[in-house]
């Protein structure tokens, strides 16, 4: 039965405390991901003089957000079947519906970001409606089993929030000082194995029995510190002193039209035979350039990024070489993969309960192949793996790298065209074929 009114703003009263405790952790990450024009390092003085301060202020080098994106782009899902389907499960229509395909993609970065996100699914028209949140939009809680919560809070746009149990959704405002109901219950039906769940599926990067999952951004925090500092040092260096300065001793200007005159002039002459001209040494800016390129190193050591997609530093690699280079990233991606594909299966057994179908328990999702590999190899091993092992052609382009599921319905539908105009030809040519064949034929118009 759903929540009074009453009891429906209470119960996201408590939610809204648990979502205050972690406020600062999930804004200070992404402070950290976005670029900020009004970002202050907390490190600089506010005594600092304004010049100073816009010096660090462009200093800053946002590599967190390349991070995340690194991973983010080898990780798309391409399809939905049970292992010996040759089609996708009818699941997938609705995740075409919900334009999951593109969708997808702010789920794996908020889950990798902040180590968690979510996705709901609600009745629609059509098809169950599946929409990603942000855990800065959200909060669940759950009892003894983490698979479904027991509530969630989501905030919604223009003040409107919403409070999701196993049994309805709560439409909600926000007045400045509390919620207020905004409407109805409205039902959403979601059942599993014939019990009713909260239609709120969690999404984590990864697992750990151990420590909470806390994304791939908050242990970088420090090292990003580490490269804005080096940054801001380059900068004051380059600013205050790369350059090289004379000074001359015994003279002063008198006009400072006079003194950009000396400045800006090749030679310099006086009649004072004790007037001194020199200059400073500029300053040496390779130790900055190398210190940030060491921090730039070891960020991606410790994130698991290819180290040339933050230093940009790729020269004549093969194909074989860039594979290598990428091995440490592809590891922990198909760690991302196998954690964030258990939720999407959960959500894609949901919508097709919502739906009226049957869930098959087999059914995965499949990722796309993204991996660095020199066509010609692959399209070698494959035709080896047909020739001489007997597999089937058609069963191994799946795993030609950048096709989707698209592209093998197309060329399924091809071949199978292609197959029926070979039969047909086949059968004329016998047909026309026999009665010449045989001598004792009589030809057709002809008297017996």
């Amino acid at each position: 039965m759903p929540l009074s009114n009453a009891a429906a703003v209470a119960q996201a009263k408590t939610l809204l405390e648990i979502r205050e405790a972690d406020k600062g952790r999930l804004d200070r990450i992404h402070d950290y991901l976005r670029n900020d024009p009004d970002w202050r390092p907390v490190w600089l003085a506010s005594s600092a003089p304004t010049e100073v301060r816009q010096l660090a202020q462009v200093s800053r080098v946002n590599m967190l957000k390349f991070v995340v994106n690194s991973r983010v782009q080898a990780m798309y899902v391409d399809g939905y079947r049970t292992p010996r389907a040759a089609q996708d499960a009818p699941a997938w229509e609705i995740w075409r519906r919900n334009r999951m395909n593109m969708r997808q993609l702010g789920v794996h970065r908020a889950a990798l970001g902040y180590g968690v996100s979510y996705v709901t699914v609600t009745p629609g028209d059509r098809a169950p409606v599946l929409r990603g949140a942000s855990p800065r939009d959200m909060t669940v809680a759950y009892e003894d089993d983490d698979e479904w919560p027991v509530y969630a809070l989501e905030r919604r746009r223009a003040g409107r929030w919403r409070l999701i149990d196993e049994q309805a959704v709560y439409p909600l405002k926000w007045t400045g000082s509390g919620f207020e109901s905004a409407g109805e219950p409205m039902p959403h039906g979601a059942t599993m194995d014939g019990q009713p769940v909260c239609p709120v599926i969690r999404y984590r990067d990864t697992d750990d029995l151990d420590d909470p999952v806390m994304g791939i951004v908050e242990p970088l925090i420090d090292l990003q510190d580490q490269i804005n500092i080096t940054s801001f040092g380059l900068q004051v260096a380059q600013h205050y002193g790369a350059f090289r300065q004379r000074y001359i001793l015994g003279w002063v200007a008198e006009t400072e039209e006079q003194r950009l005159k000396a400045s800006a002039s090749k030679m310099l002459t006086f009649e004072d035979p004790d007037l001194k001209v020199g200059e400073f040494e500029q300053t040496n800016l390779s130790g900055y350039i190398e210190s940030r390129e060491a921090s730039l190193r070891h960020l991606a050591t410790v994130s698991q990024t290819p180290v040339h997609e933050l230093t940009a530093q790729l020269v004549n690699l093969s194909a074989e070489a860039l594979a290598a280079a990428q091995d440490s990233r592809r590891r922990a991606t198909e760690e991302n993969q196998t954690c964030l594909g258990e939720s999407h299966e959960q959500t894609l057994a949901l919508a097709t309960v919502m739906s009226g179908g049957t869930v098959d328990p087999t059914a995965t999702v499949r990722w796309r192949d993204t991996e660095a590999r020199s066509l010609g190899m692959v399209v070698d091993a494959l035709g080896k793996l047909s020739q001489m092992l007997g597999v089937p052609p058609q069963e191994l382009w799946e795993r030609v790298p950048g096709v989707s599921d698209d592209d093998i319905e197309r060329w399924r539908a091809a071949a199978a065209e292609g197959d029926a105009l070979a039969n047909l030809t086949a059968l004329l040519e016998r047909q026309t074929a026999e009665p010449a064949d045989d001598p004792e034929a009589v030809p057709v118009g002809a008297d017996a």
